[in-house]
């Protein structure tokens, strides 16, 4: 799904540890609400979320539904289970 295209992709890990390929925003999931703003304004946005393991990015999730997104999908086990498929990560910045 990632790969697709088709989703707005945020990479919600805190400290940077790398990104996946196609990221098109990096917020620490604690910081979502503050940084309301760089999140896409229409709420049905196609959303997937990601972070290291699946512990942020479901907090995470928790978070942007109770924001009025609709449509949200979590990378389930993270960038560490994209890596066990034999996929890279994007260094961290």
């Amino acid at each position: 799904m990632l790969e697709a295209g088709d989703r707005y992709v945020i990479n919600v890990h805190t400290p940077d540890e790398g990104s996946i390929a196609g990221t098109d925003l990096a917020i620490a999931f604690d910081q979502l609400e503050a940084r309301e703003a760089e999140l896409p304004a229409e709420r049905s946005t196609k959303l997937a979320i990601y972070c290291m393991s699946g512990n942020m990015s479901a907090t995470a999730a928790e978070t942007l539904a109770a924001m009025g997104y609709t449509d949200i999908v979590d990378l389930q086990g993270g960038m560490a289970a994209w890596q066990a498929t034999g996929r890279d990560l994007l260094p961290a910045a």
